[in-house]
């Protein structure tokens, strides 16, 4: 028997999310797969969007040739652009869009040489309109774009700059990034991208050709007001393994960080921070125990952590708990650990993804009528 944990995947959730950004939105959006598609598994994540997207975006170029090599042939940005000219190479051979942000990315493309059988590339320009991390300056921004329209190595140059607080819906930074977004691109022709997930719900006057969907493709809302129009796509799940009775005064696990104010049901549950559970979760964070909302107990460990099953006489061994998905909000979670819902989706390792959606289903009935037909 394997370890009774798990991560359950619900793709026909990921596509809801996906249809529901785009319409949000308006306009193209690039489904963003990067970190292994927020720890959900990149592969399959983009197998089952690949008819609807519009494309991909990945943050560097080996998760995108991970996807090619999955025969994902729709359009992938890499967020990061190349580090080299080989990279560049090779991302022209692959097809991909890549994002140009600094001046030695821009002089790859130009020193590179055209050779045949490869098309032209085209290019994202990065604009920095506030977060200060990459992205050619305002100011930078003409030289840079006739640069570019003069390599013979680009085709079509795409506009985009990224939002340092735009999940912040009251400060006035995102629209100052706009502003400056537009000022500086405003005599050019070509597509145009701001929105990321809190972009895409926050900022209304930002939405331009194309959106980045990201955390909020897999259900995640990194607005503080939550958006109740996307699903959960991951359910991190595990079970209770064994059951004791702490006596009052008694302490719990590493530290002793509980101790017990009265007799006290625990369950030992198979998953720890190894897992991607955080051990920075304090005692009194939810979880679900057969659908019934209980508690965490003491200190997270590496394998394993306890539940509070004393108000849930019915429960004990084999019993099911969730620790985010339907049942239980991922950012609660991410709020009780001083952390994001990124960090904790991301962090997924260890246990084995199990994806479902009601066409795989239905293929799989088929396929086992189909047995049973000529057996």
């Amino acid at each position: 028997m394997t370890r009774p944990s798990w991560a359950r995947i619900d793709l026909d959730a990921l596509a809801h999310n996906y249809k529901v950004a785009k319409r949000m939105h308006g306009g193209k959006a690039l489904a963003v797969m990067k970190a292994n598609a927020y720890g959900h598994g990149a592969t399959r994540c983009a197998q089952h969007l690949a008819p609807l997207v519009d494309g991909f975006a990945v943050a560097f170029l080996e998760e995108a040739r991970s996807l090619r090599a999955a025969g994902i042939q729709n359009h992938i940005l890499v967020l990061e652009g190349v580090f080299d000219e080989e990279e560049l190479l090779v991302a022209r051979e692959l097809g991909l869009w890549l994002v140009v942000h600094q001046e030695s990315q821009l002089q790859m493309l130009e020193r590179h040489a055209l050779q045949a059988g490869l098309s032209q590339l085209d290019v994202w320009m990065k604009i920095d309109t506030g977060m200060g991390r990459a992205g050619f300056a305002p100011q930078e921004v003409d030289a840079a774009y006739r640069r570019l329209r003069a390599c013979p190595n680009v085709a079509d140059i795409t506009f985009m700059t990224h939002f340092s607080r735009a999940d912040e819906p009251t400060e006035e930074v995102s629209a100052e990034q706009v502003r400056a977004f537009d000022a500086a691109i405003q005599q050019f022709p070509g597509a145009r991208s701001l929105c990321n997930s809190a972009g895409i719900l926050g900022w209304p006057q930002a939405r331009r050709d194309w959106a980045r969907p990201g955390i909020l493709l897999y259900g995640a809302d990194p607005m503080p007001r939550p958006f109740s129009g996307v699903l959960p796509v991951m359910s991190l799940e595990s079970t209770v393994f064994a059951v004791r009775t702490l006596k009052k005064g008694q302490a719990l696990g590493y530290g002793g960080g509980f101790v017990a104010q009265e007799d006290t049901r625990v369950g030992l549950v198979a998953i720890g921070y190894a897992d991607g559970y955080p051990r920075t979760a304090p005692t009194g964070t939810p979880v679900l125990v057969d659908g019934r909302r209980a508690r965490l107990l003491g200190r997270v460990s590496m394998d394993m952590l306890t539940a509070d099953l004393t108000q849930l006489p019915e429960a004990g061994i084999g019993s099911q708990v969730e620790f985010w998905g339907r049942g239980v909000d991922v950012n609660l979670v991410a709020r009780a650990a001083g952390t994001i819902s990124y960090e904790l989706l991301c962090n997924v390792k260890r246990v084995p993804l199990k994806y479902h959606s009601k066409a795989a289903a239905a293929a799989e009935a088929a396929t086992m009528a189909e047995a049973d037909a000529t057996a």
